[in-house]
Parts: structure tokens; C-alpha cells; sequence
């Protein structure tokens, strides 16, 4: 019988090397944070892995205390996820 030990190393190595794009942040700066409405809006580049160009849009976040640190102007690296049309920040964190 053969092993299936090698396939599964295989995926695991192709797997390391592609996570990277996938989980790629995105660059943008924000205009506008809303805490109370749990929103931030970003002045972004484009976003191929959900076919969206570059815009300015009001984002809902997965957890508004992401919001506390943030300001118009500040410029960021962030992660946005679509989920039922709906798109909503994952992660986001201040660049130099």
C-alpha cells in the first residue's frame, strides 16, 4: 500500500507558500472612523481577490475596538473579507 505521506507534505509545502498572497493586506488610508457605527472609511487601493477597484468606501469592522487608535489620515494596511455581499474589515493596523 502506498503512503499518503507525501502528497499531504506536498499540500502542506504549496499551502506555506501560497497563504501569503492570500491573506496579503491591503493599503489605504483613512478618511473618515465612526465608532458609534462601528465604520471606518478607507481610501484604498484596488482589491483583486474580491474584483474591487480602487474607491473610497465606509467599512463595517469585526470588532469596533479596532477603531480606538485611528484617525482621518492615518495610513494602514488592512484585511477585508466578504461574507453574503457584505464586505468587513478583519484586521487593520497602522503603517509608517
Amino acid at each position: 500500500m502506498r503512503s499518503k505521506f507525501p502528497l499531504a507534505v506536498l499540500s502542506a509545502a504549496f499551502l506555506a507558500i501560497a497563504a501569503p498572497a492570500w491573506a496579503q493586506s491591503v493599503k489605504g488610508t483613512v478618511t473618515k472612523v465612526d465608532p458609534a457605527a462601528g465604520k471606518v472609511t478607507l481610501d484604498h487601493a484596488a482589491i483583486p481577490k474580491l474584483d474591487m477597484d480602487a474607491m473610497t468606501m465606509a467599512y463595517p469592522v469585526k470588532d469596533p475596538a479596532m477603531l480606538k487608535d485611528l484617525k482621518a489620515g492615518d495610513k494602514v494596511d488592512f484585511d477585508v473579507a466578504e461574507a453574503g455581499g457584505a464586505y468587513t474589515v478583519t484586521k487593520i493596523q497602522k503603517t509608517k
